[in-house]
């Protein structure tokens, strides 16, 4: 590939060798590459230097749109006739076919902001989270609302809507989807692996704190693009307050009368074995699923309960993680 054609932006935060694998895994000349790192504290600077690619060092406050958007601006900078950015986290390695198949479809579509691909998890096998994850991730084939964090974009479409929102914490990602969309760009999923993911969820309390994060980024994105004709997690946001939140308020608030009323707990009982029957004949892990999903809702309400008592405090960006 041209290294005037595409550019390549790393963003991580202390992930060691997964860092280093990612950078390994990168089939174009160093010289097209930045890495933008978030405050690291183990040596992930220096092995992005040593693989002879352009770093950022950034100081807080840290977001990945704000380390995105740094990334791209670099490779600008050094490269202004770039017409592709392939974004990419740390803790991912990249297909060493997907560059080349999403650079053959975008030039071929130029109504198409955004390609993405498949995002696996590297060892499904290690956790249950870990197999959650890669459920999440295998989202449909065709054009798309949204992507995640790995994705190839237009130099032009990035650069019209200004790229992703610094100020998010999570959830940047669909946000920059929409406001293409809106500007009449389209986002495409094509039916090929594009990234190996690690992301080393071996403890239910990571889970918990990874989702509340989801919850935080619905509420959040939400909030921004309500009036949108094209907005996204309307009905999710709905959902995660109601049964997350209003519904086990109702039911504690009736049991106090009633002690029979506890008994309408039973109906997540039975959301789980709806979810579970319909997803069991064509599906891996459907009843694991479903019972995630199900007590997802209230880790969801608890990131909403979080972003609006920031909004309440005036309180200044801090990230969620969970590794």
């Amino acid at each position: 590939m041209a290294g005037d054609d595409i550019g390549i932006v790393v963003i991580g935060r202390n992930e060691g060798k997964r860092l280093i694998d990612c950078l390994g895994s990168i089939p174009i000349d160093a010289s097209c590459v930045t890495y933008v790192d978030s405050g690291s504290t183990d040596d992930s600077l220096q092995a992005a230097s040593r693989f002879g690619v352009s770093t950022v060092d950034l100081t807080g406050p840290y977001t990945a749109a704000r380390a995105r958007n740094e990334g791209f601006a670099a490779l600008k900078k050094r490269r202004p006739h770039l017409r592709f950015v392939q974004f990419i986290d740390g803790d991912c390695r990249l297909d060493p076919r997907w560059l080349d198949m999403a650079t053959d479809f975008i030039k071929q579509r130029d109504d198409v902001a955004i390609v993405c691909g498949r995002r696996r998890e590297c060892d499904p096998s290690s956790s249950v989270y870990n197999r959650l994850c890669d459920i999440e991730w295998d989202t449909p084939v065709g054009e798309a609302s949204w992507c995640g964090g790995d994705l190839l974009v237009r130099a032009d479409a990035f650069a019209q809507v200004h790229g992703f929102n610094a100020q998010l914490i999570a959830g940047e990602e669909p946000e920059l989807c929409l406001r293409l969309r809106e500007a009449g760009w389209r986002i495409w999923r094509l039916d090929a692996d594009m990234t190996y993911h690690d992301a080393a969820i071996r403890r239910f309390s990571q889970w918990w704190v990874r989702t509340v994060r989801g919850g935080y980024a619905m509420a959040e994105v939400s909030k921004l693009h309500w009036r949108s004709p094209v907005g996204i997690w309307r009905l999710e946001l709905f959902r995660a307050i109601l049964f997350g939140g209003l519904l086990p308020g109702l039911i504690c608030a009736a049991a106090l009368i009633q002690p029979l009323a506890v008994a309408a707990l039973l109906l997540y009982i039975a959301q789980v074995c709806r979810i579970g029957i319909v997803r069991q004949p064509h599906a891996a892990e459907p009843w694991a699923y479903a019972a995630f999903v199900t007590l997802a809702k209230f880790a969801e309400f608890q990131g909403v309960v979080k972003f609006y008592w920031r909004q309440l405090r005036h309180r200044p960006i801090e990230l969620i993680e969970y590794k």
